[in-house]
């Protein structure tokens, strides 16, 4: 579907679009190591521990992304008023990623995750994080920040880990601001935190999202998805009920499906060689096919890049942004991609 030298060409046009990416904001920890033994405390590992990282999450990860693929990343959300705020703004200021978008707020925590991973698997999380209304109260404020952000940039990314932060009239600021200065706009949803938008350039649900979405269900597992009639169905509905020009269905093992109104249907194969870790790999999804639109790619085009994205970050442990390097050096690789 592409190849290396159409990829690099994509990549290298992509070098300077901004993209404003509004969501949940959260740092992710990790604690690695090793297990020898269980405890004599309790029936549990014990894990020797080697060393610790903090990373962004969430809709960060997002940003990374679209950083490290060449994009001009800017931040929009909420924090609180604490050391892992202060940690994550670090950090993505070392990125190069703008962060004029981040509202501290006092009433609240930052999202922390914590994972405890011995020999690449994932022992036990911890989650640190608020209420989901309370982030409604900082909404005016985060809106005040789009306005003067979308004016900005090229395109915007929609990233709802369902934790507030998308409240109603957030997201209709951004849909009404990016309307207003021709920006295009990227979704990426979360199952159980529906939110009313259309008029999209791209939307990037998984299978279980795309099956809540649109009312199918999502409990058997999708097993051919060349003879699920259900991801047919989800995708018509999704059409019609988000009028993306494209949409783009991730389904793990079995790679994408990509729909559009004027197009029929395509399922592109997984390029994923390894699989260590799903962290992070829509985030990836949606940051690299939103990049490549705004690049001047096809629909097959910018699907097929964000599917070697994702394959590269499902080599990786823990959450991990894709290069514009490692894209070009696994289309080196490829023989036909």
């Amino acid at each position: 579907m592409i190849r290396g030298a159409r990829a690099e060409a994509i990549l290298e046009a992509a070098q300077g679009k901004r993209v404003l990416v509004v969501g949940d904001l959260m740092l992710d920890r990790y604690i690695l190591g090793s297990v020898s033994r269980i405890s004599p405390e309790a029936p549990v590992p014990v894990v020797h521990v080697m060393r610790e990282e903090a990373v962004p999450g969430g809709a960060a990860n997002v940003a990374l992304n679209i950083q490290a693929l060449g994009g001009g990343a800017v931040i929009a959300g909420l924090v609180g008023q604490d050391a892992a705020a202060l940690e994550l703004n670090a950090i993505l200021n070392g990125r190069g990623i703008q962060t004029d978008g981040i509202v501290t707020c006092e009433s609240l925590c930052t999202t922390v995750k914590t994972r405890v991973i011995a020999e690449r698997q994932q022992v036990v999380r911890f989650d640190r994080e608020d209420r989901v209304e309370h982030a409604a109260d900082y909404s005016a404020q985060l809106c005040e920040r789009l306005v003067a952000l979308i004016a900005t940039v090229d395109g915007v990314v929609i990233e709802d880990y369902g934790k507030g932060v998308l409240h109603p009239d957030v997201v209709a600021c951004v849909m009404e601001q990016a309307g207003r200065h021709g920006v295009c706009v990227g979704y990426d949803p979360k199952d159980d935190h529906p939110i009313a938008v259309s008029n999209l350039t791209i939307a990037t649900p998984n299978f279980k999202e795309a099956c809540v979405a649109s009312g199918e269900s999502s409990y058997e597992p999708l097993l051919d998805p060349a003879s699920d009639l259900r991801l047919k169905r989800a995708a018509a509905v999704l059409l019609e009920k988000w009028t993306p020009a494209l949409l783009c269905i991730t389904l793990g093992p079995h790679g994408m499906y990509l729909c559009s109104p004027t197009a029929a249907p395509i399922l592109l194969p997984t390029r994923a060689r390894e699989v260590f870790d799903v962290s992070g790999a829509g985030d990836t999804v949606i940051a690299a096919s939103l990049l490549g639109l705004l690049a001047g790619a096809s629909h097959i085009e910018a699907a097929s890049l964000a599917n070697y994205a994702a394959g590269i970050v499902c080599a990786k442990v823990g959450t991990a942004p894709c290069t514009r390097q490692d894209v070009i050096t696994a289309l080196g690789r490829a023989p036909d991609a």
